[in-house]
């Protein structure tokens, strides 16, 4: 769906617009090197990644011009303004709400390290984030990254672990995992966004089109890698295996400037995500110096995702989120028990790829409220077509009794149920009312075999296109 701007991280401004102070050189740093990368993490500015290079050339590629960039954990929920004990952001900032981020804040005040470990192959940093719109508050939360390297390539774990006393569920924002800046001269921004990926086809630069809504571009990687590089086609890729949606791009002059000049690249995978107020959340990604041809042989060598999405609700709402609907928090009991009692309440999924004549069933193990009122709809997004429409969506019935069911559906008897998928948006109702509530196991796209099986069970019940 179309989002507001102003909902969009707080990375996607940069450092003009948000009147930071440019940070001092690095005092106290952490470094891993294999002789083939160098990483290095500042344990003055919350453990944030300030450098990464090729051992050998020794040019650091990463921007620090303000405590904003670096390459580093950020997170974003509600309120929005975010005004703790009355205390009120610049009015440039009041749209970003709530976001501690691991460098520190637009004030100048830099995160706290409250622990740090190095053994010469892991290195492990944690974190008290600042909010980066607040003057000197510190998030009621962690964070934590493990670094490891292999070759020319950097992997790391990062966790935020949340403790905030407000207990509200705010809707779902976009998390940037991680935010990367690099300098001036990685200025040209690559990704393969067709719909056959891991088939070595074309890639796409990522330039600003005019109209374009935001600062940044958004676009699908349907391979989950994007790239910051320079004329000689090297620099640092990003691989995130959960995403396929990635924003970013380059602001200044392109081609010129160090760690601690304005001219930067930008570039984050992304996941639409609810935090909620005590989430335990992790990600991995990685860190590849070189080439495109290597960052991109990289990524093949690692395996694409599974494929087709099966997604079983039993402890997590893998990377799911509502809307106008709520639930009891992250921390599933082998099931997903949704409220619907807002109007027009519905689930949105991840980003994801797959080619619709593979995977042209859609299953539902879910129990729903006795008298629940119909019909249910799925909506589908395409890499050309990112919003829902009525164009690309089908009806079918939920059956209502309380119970478990199986419910199958057949996409493909909708004409528009064609090519690259991206995403399911499903409404379990039209109007949510007080009382509505739907509980789901799983929702999976299959086969046309894998889909027999369960149609064929006695246990199942059969539901396609609406009849009537």
């Amino acid at each position: 769906m179309i989002r507001n701007s102003s909902l969009w991280p707080v990375a996607l401004l940069w450092a003009t617009w948000a009147q930071a102070a440019p940070v001092e050189p690095p005092e106290r740093m952490s470094w891993l090197d294999n002789g083939t990368i160098r990483i290095g993490v500042d344990l003055d500015r919350g453990g944030a990644i300030t450098y990464l290079a090729d051992a050998k050339q020794g040019t650091n590629l990463i921007n620090s011009f303000d405590l904003g960039r670096q390459i580093q954990m950020s997170f974003y929920s509600g309120p929005v303004p975010f005004t703790p004990q009355g205390k009120q952001p610049p009015d440039h900032w009041r749209h970003i709400g709530w976001n501690p981020i691991q460098t520190g804040d637009c004030f100048g005040h830099p995160s706290r390290v409250v622990e740090q470990s190095n053994d010469g192959r892991e290195l492990h940093v944690k974190c008290v984030p600042m909010q980066w719109s607040l003057d000197d508050e510190p998030g009621e939360c962690t964070f934590d990254c493990w670094i490891t390297l292999d070759g020319a390539v950097a992997r790391v774990r990062s966790r935020l672990d949340n403790r905030r006393a407000d207990k509200t569920q705010y809707a779902a924002r976009y998390q940037e995992l991680p935010a990367v800046y690099t300098n001036g001269p990685l200025y040209r921004l690559f990704t393969y966004s067709g719909d056959r990926p891991f088939t070595d086809g074309e890639l796409r630069r990522i330039v600003k089109r005019p109209g374009e809504p935001g600062p940044w571009s958004r676009w699908m990687a349907t391979e989950n890698w994007s790239a910051l590089v320079g004329d000689d086609d090297r620099g640092v890729g990003v691989w995130q295996r959960d995403c396929f949606e990635f924003h970013g791009g380059f602001a200044g002059q392109p081609g010129k400037g160090g760690p601690h000049d304005d001219p930067t690249g930008y570039v984050t995978p992304v996941q639409l995500e609810i935090i909620d107020h005590d989430i335990r959340y992790e990600y991995h990604y990685e860190l590849i110096v070189g080439s495109l041809t290597e960052i991109r042989r990289h990524v093949y060598a690692q395996g694409r995702q599974p494929l087709p999405p099966d997604w079983r609700f039993d402890r997590e709402r893998l990377h799911w989120h509502l809307t106008n609907a709520t639930d009891a928090g992250w921390r599933l009991a082998g099931h997903w028990a949704i409220q619907l009692e807002k109007p027009d309440p519905y689930l949105v999924s991840p980003s994801w790829f797959w080619q619709a004549a593979e995977r042209p069933r859609l299953v539902i193990e879910a129990a729903c409220r006795p008298g629940l009122a119909g019909p249910a709809q799925v909506f589908w997004r395409t890499v050309a077509e990112p919003n829902s429409s009525e164009s690309r969506a089908l009806s079918f019935r939920l059956p209502a009794d309380g119970e478990f069911h199986t419910t199958v559906v057949d996409l493909s008897t909708a004409p528009t149920y064609r090519g690259g998928i991206t995403g399911l948006r499903i409404d379990p109702t039209p109007e949510g009312h007080p009382g509505d509530w739907i509980q789901i196991h799983r929702i999976a796209l299959l086969g046309p075999a894998e889909a027999g099986k369960l149609e064929n069970s006695p246990a199942s019940d059969q539901k396609s296109k609406l009849d009537d």
